[in-house]
């Protein structure tokens, strides 16, 4: 019988637990539905994947070919999951979306899903951009702000998908307060702002990226929860890290849905083991061409299934 080192926890997922997934996906590396679906199944969820591009691989290499879904495909293949009585999904997990018609489809399926299933969970990761840029279409920015933020239960925007969500600057920890604020009146009960930057810039090493965890659901205590922490940066930009820990934290606040901060100091435990390992072994610091090596997924599999839990001493409540 294996044993788990000290610190270390590890997930139990309902054997009921399925999981439907709605984002990209490459053949070669990890962004997406390929950063999503493996840890998912790790920790014991049942995982359906719908594609919302099928690209050769990510576009931070000098080329990429592939297809990207219409929202008619995405109504096509529910339709084919509804007629086999297919549609049993607890959770819906959304990464990146292209397009304004395949946005409105994924809100038809979440209502298919909750017509079966009330209470089915959305974890919604916002992927609108970073540092300033719009990497989707900005017509796509007003959609999530009336349509999609008020259905989700879970939210995970960076700091500037959390402005663009809000119409709201998001510089300082007041402003950041005051934007999540916002969504929690207009329906995420947990919003996980999962990365704010520091004064030392992107990508610099030895400075520190933060994390603010709120959720309005009662605690184990009794009362909601709000509080941030601090994780090292690592000196690299990591394509795909975004799709692994919104993956985790539907994982975890599946476990622990009265204990957040539990939940984000495995999540982040998890993808901060990933991202070490793979500063210091991906194969992309051997490629000239690549400005970041592929997660070393399949590596760490111990530190996704069972994370040592890191960081703890930096959590403050707020």
């Amino acid at each position: 019988m294996s044993q788990r080192r000290q610190g270390e926890v590890s997930v139990r997922a309902s054997e009921t637990s399925r999981v439907l997934s709605v984002q990209s996906h490459v053949v070669h590396g990890y962004v997406g539905n390929k950063s999503a679906v493996f840890p998912l199944q790790l920790l014991g969820f049942e995982v359906d994947s719908v594609n919302t591009v099928h690209f050769s691989n990510h576009t931070g290499y000098p080329s990429f070919k592939g297809t990207v879904m219409t929202g008619e495909e995405l109504r096509s293949t529910m339709e084919g999951l509804e007629a086999n009585g297919l549609v049993d999904h607890t959770h819906l997990l959304t990464g990146y979306i292209g397009s304004e018609s395949v946005l409105a489809a994924v809100v038809e399926v979440l209502g298919a899903i909750r017509q079966k299933n009330p209470r089915a969970v959305y974890v919604c990761d916002p992927v609108l951009g970073d540092h300033g840029r719009i990497y989707t279409k900005p017509e796509l920015v007003e959609v999530y702000r009336q349509v999609v933020v008020p259905l989700a239960n879970v939210l995970t925007p960076n700091q500037f998908e959390l402005e663009l969500l809000t119409g709201r600057e998001a510089k300082t920890d007041e402003d950041i307060l005051r934007c999540v604020e916002d969504l929690h009146r207009r329906g995420p009960e947990t919003v996980v702002v999962t990365s704010i930057d520091d004064a030392q810039g992107e990508h610099s090493e030895g400075s520190e990226i933060r994390i603010l965890a709120s959720t309005t659901r009662p605690q184990d205590d009794g009362l909601p929860s709000r509080f941030t922490l601090s994780v090292p940066k690592l000196g690299s930009h990591f394509t795909g890290s975004g799709d692994l820990t919104a993956a985790l934290l539907l994982a975890w606040t599946t476990e622990t849905p009265a204990r957040l901060r539990e939940a984000v100091l495995r999540t982040v435990s998890s993808v901060y083991e990933v991202l070490r390992d793979t500063a210091e072994n991906g194969e992309g610091n051997e490629r000239a061409f690549m400005k970041t090596p592929e997660l070393r997924l399949v590596q760490n599999q111990d530190a996704i299934r069972s994370p040592r839990l890191r960081f703890s001493d930096s959590v403050r409540p707020l």
